[in-house]
C-alpha cells in the first residue's frame, strides 16, 4: 500500500474512490482483500470462482463508493456485503448451471448400415478424446458443438470472461486434434 494513504482511515478511502481514486481502491484491497477472499472460499469452496467474487465485489465497491453512507455500516462491513452478496450469486448460477439440461438434438438420418456404424465409431472415438481433456476445455467444447452456444453465449452462461472461453476453446481443440490423430482420425472426419 502506497505509504501515503496508509495513515488514511477506510472512510476517508471510500470517499477517495467515490472521486475515482484508484490507489485509493488498491489500498481498501491491501486492507481487506484477504479477509474478502476468505469470506468468498467459505461460501464458493472454490479457489477460482472466490477470486472472481473478489474481483466483482471490488469493481461493484468502485462503482457504488459515492453512495457509501458511514452512518449505516462501517467500510469494512460494506465492502464484504459486496463479496458476500457475488459468492451467492455464484453460488447459484453454478448450481444453475449444473441442472440445466442440454437441449437434445435430433440425429440426423443415416443411408446405410455401414455408415450408421462408421459414424458410432467416429463419435465413440471423439467421446473418448473429449473426456481426456481437462474439465474446462471439455465444457466449452461440448457446451459449443453440442449445446450449440456461442462463445458469447458460454461466457455469460459459465461467468467466465470471453477471453477465457476463446483460450479454453482454442487449447481444447489443439489438444483434441492431438488426441483424434493419435486415434487414427482426422480432424475432419468429426461427426
Amino acid at each position: 500500500m502506497g505509504g501515503d494513504l496508509e495513515h488514511l482511515s477506510d472512510e476517508a478511502l471510500v470517499a477517495l474512490v467515490a472521486r475515482s481514486d484508484d490507489a485509493a481502491l488498491a489500498a481498501l484491497y491491501d486492507r481487506y482483500g484477504r479477509v474478502a477472499y476468505g469470506l468468498a472460499l467459505r461460501v464458493l469452496r472454490d479457489a477460482t470462482l472466490a477470486q472472481d467474487a473478489v474481483q466483482e465485489a471490488f469493481l461493484a465497491a468502485w462503482r457504488s463508493a459515492a453512495d457509501f453512507d458511514p452512518r449505516l455500516a462501517k467500510p469494512s462491513t460494506w465492502l464484504l456485503t459486496f463479496v458476500h452478496r457475488r459468492a451467492v450469486d455464484l453460488v447459484r448460477r453454478e448450481q444453475r448451471r449444473r441442472v440445466e439440461p442440454l437441449p437434445e438434438t435430433p440425429e440426423a438420418p443415416s443411408e446405410t448400415t455401414d455408415e450408421v456404424a462408421a459414424l458410432r465409431e467416429r463419435r465413440q472415438i471423439v467421446q473418448h478424446a473429449l473426456r481426456r481433456l481437462p474439465h474446462d476445455q471439455r465444457e466449452a467444447l461440448e457446451l459449443a458443438y453440442y449445446g450449440g452456444f456461442t462463445q458469447s453465449q458460454l461466457a455469460e452462461r459459465l461467468g467466465v470472461p470471453l477471453g477465457t472461453i476463446k483460450s479454453r476453446m482454442f487449447g481444447g481443440l489443439s489438444r483434441l486434434r492431438e488426441l483424434l490423430a493419435e486415434a487414427g482420425l482426422e480432424a475432419s472426419h468429426i461427426p
